[in-house]
């Protein structure tokens, strides 16, 4: 593709400000642990800025931004400050490397939100960006609502902040209401004065286009948080903006291979999970089911593709459904070293459709057994459940599982909130023991249970979504007891996950069968 010049930077830095930003978002409250692992994570992506939190907020807030502080992190740390002195000593008291400094700019924010006059706020502003400099701090100054305020107050407000000393500016749209034609015209005044960032919501889903408009008109740096987390429909996010300036404009950013291990790493720690048509991360990003799609990518990656997934960590999945060819089902099989011949691969896309049009996610236990069956084969097992034994009087439910592990039995026990939370223990347990070595880490993602039968002797079927990296799995398991049936499917999940760990080794440029 031919490329149109963005800006004449070979670098635009990110500022992170999901421990910050991403965390206003309803329901989502980071304790100072995962605050921890998520900054670790961002500086590992090389993010050049990270927002630890609002020092303001409580002195639980203060002590998970001073851990992130003393991480001895190669990124900047800085916290949210409000204009109020009180709000750059909390953040000196975190040892922090410096503050965002937000300041009302619309007439909307000055008068109704905190009572006051523009030149008192231009007042403030230059004394507190004296006194954080004059305390060794870096010092950025926002204007909140700068999309909505007066194009000339807003120039005057952070001009006095540059001429005060501070390092940068920032335009925020703070209820992401505007375009990017506004947002080229504010920006162009705003970088003629000095360093300007870019801090963008998705309310009209401009958030992206309005980065570039702002790169384009001057800007040197973008805010943004992770998967794009926030308040209402969130903040631009962080990992789009890295892939399309790199792919698009040649514009370095972070280590874009680490896209994914962030977004899983931020999803994990927020509960937000990651959409599946969402880019970069979304399990859909890099899967493909149409039978003319997976032909055409199996002869050329590239071919309904903009960018390899491997460049932000990610594999290429065939989905198998009622769209799927052949060309797709025997690449799949593939991948788990099946062979079949021309009429069993007849037979198999023939049931693997029929399980779609009954709007089946076809995966790939069910594809594994659906060719076992058609060649009447059985299959070597890596994890199969010899006992399970579990109760659940008392105050503590427990359960023990014994497992057959290759040719080794482990045997473990489990406690939970009920028999079958104990039971998912007890395998993490038996998984995890000593002759394991470095142990098998999964994921539980959905659980699900019908009963098939009425009456207390109810027969129930179980199906759980099990996953491990990019690979997922969805088994089902039936049984008149729960917890059986429950640790049963879960069993079968990871004897299938580690069966496909097993066969692995695929090409960057051939495709792995998608899971879900």
């Amino acid at each position: 593709m031919t490329r149109t010049q963005l800006t004449t930077l070979d670098e635009v830095q990110l500022l992170d400000t999901t421990l910050r930003d991403g965390e206003q978002m309803p329901a989502v409250s980071l304790t100072p642990a995962e605050k921890v692992d998520v900054a670790r994570e961002l500086d590992a992506a090389g993010m050049h800025l990270i927002e630890a939190g609002s020092a303001c907020t409580s002195e639980g807030e203060r002590e998970a931004i001073r851990r992130v502080a003393d991480e001895g992190l190669d990124a900047t740390v800085t916290s949210f400050a409000r204009g109020v002195k009180r709000d750059v000593d909390h953040a000196l008291d975190c040892g922090v490397d410096g503050i965002n400094l937000v300041v009302p700019a619309s007439d909307k924010h000055v008068e109704t939100k905190v009572d006051s006059t523009r030149d008192d706020v231009v007042e403030t502003t230059v004394e507190l960006v004296e006194y954080a400099k004059d305390h060794g701090l870096w010092v950025e100054v926002l204007g909140e609502d700068g999309s909505r305020a007066d194009l000339d107050y807003l120039e005057r407000l952070l001009g006095a902040g540059l001429d005060a000393g501070a390092d940068r500016i920032c335009y925020c749209d703070t209820v992401g209401a505007a375009d990017p034609e506004r947002t080229a015209a504010v920006v162009s005044r705003l970088a003629d004065r000095g360093p300007t960032s870019l801090h963008t919501h998705d309310d009209l889903g401009f958030g992206v286009a309005n980065v570039h408009a702002g790169l384009k008109a001057g800007a040197d740096m973008v805010h943004g948080t992770v998967m794009g987390v926030g308040e209402r429909a969130g903040n631009v996010a962080l990992e789009e903006v890295a892939i399309a300036l790199d792919r698009s404009y040649d514009v370095d950013t972070v280590e874009l291979e680490r896209l994914y291990r962030l977004c899983r790493t931020v999803s994990d720690a927020t509960g937000v999970a990651l959409p599946p048509n969402k880019a970069v991360c979304g399990a859909n990003a890099f899967a493909h089911e149409s039978g003319i799609h997976t032909d055409g990518t199996l002869k050329d990656g590239t071919m309904y593709e903009p960018y390899p997934p491997e460049s932000v960590g990610r594999e290429r999945r065939l989905v198998l459904g009622k769209h799927a060819g052949r060309a797709g089902v025997k690449a799949a099989l593939a991948e788990h070293d099946v062979a079949v011949d021309d009429n069993e691969l007849s037979e198999v896309v023939s049931r693997v459709k029929e399980l779609g049009d009954r709007g089946k996610r076809v995966t790939d236990a069910d594809l594994l057994a659906i060719t076992e069956d058609v060649q009447g084969r059985e299959r070597d097992r890596h994890v199969e459940l010899v006992d399970l034994s579990a109760t659940s009087g008392g105050n503590l439910p427990t359960a023990s599982v014994r497992l057959r592990v290759g040719d080794d039995e482990r045997v473990a026990s489990g406690t939970g909130s009920g028999p079958v939370d104990a039971g998912l223990e007890a395998v993490r347990a038996a998984l995890a023991g000593e002759a394991a070595g470095e142990g098998v880490s999964f994921e539980l993602d959905s659980y699900h249970v019908d009963a098939i039968t009425g009456g207390t002797d109810a027969v129930v079927t179980v199906e759980v979504d099990l996953s491990r990296g990019d690979r997922s799995v969805s088994v089902s398991a039936t049984d008149a007891d729960i917890t059986r049936a429950s640790v049963v499917g879960m069993v079968d999940g990871l004897d299938r996950l580690l069966s496909a760990a097993a066969e692995g080794g695929s090409s960057p440029d051939a495709a792995s069968l998608a899971d879900d």
